[in-house]
């Protein structure tokens, strides 16, 4: 079994950072076959998700996103891929939805 830990700091703010995290949940939903659930509350959210093989959660403030995953046995053996694309589109979603806000990283 592999672990993924990822965080990343932003400048979003709530509002944004859980829009953002919605539609990656949605994207991750409709992509990738994942079961998405989102917990929200008053100053961070947390989207679960889970396939065959792959379990985790985003968590989600003002200002942090932090990736858990966990990978079955099989999964595990893409572990770095896995985790190389999600830095990647996690990076690539907070510049687009900074620069939107006129806020530079």
């Amino acid at each position: 079994m592999s672990h993924i830990h990822i965080e990343r700091a932003h400048s979003l703010g709530l509002p944004a950072a859980r829009r953002l995290a919605r539609r990656w949940a949605e994207k991750a939903t409709s992509d990738h076959g994942m079961s998405c659930r989102v917990d929200q509350g008053a100053s961070a959210d947390r989207v679960h998700f889970n396939r065959s093989g792959v379990t985790g959660t985003l968590d989600v403030t003002g200002d942090r996103f932090c990736i858990e995953v966990r990978l079955g046995m099989l999964m595990s053996v893409f572990a770095s891929t896995i985790e190389a694309k999600l830095r990647q589109k996690l990076e690539q979603q907070i510049e687009k939805a900074q620069a939107g806000q006129g806020v530079r990283v």
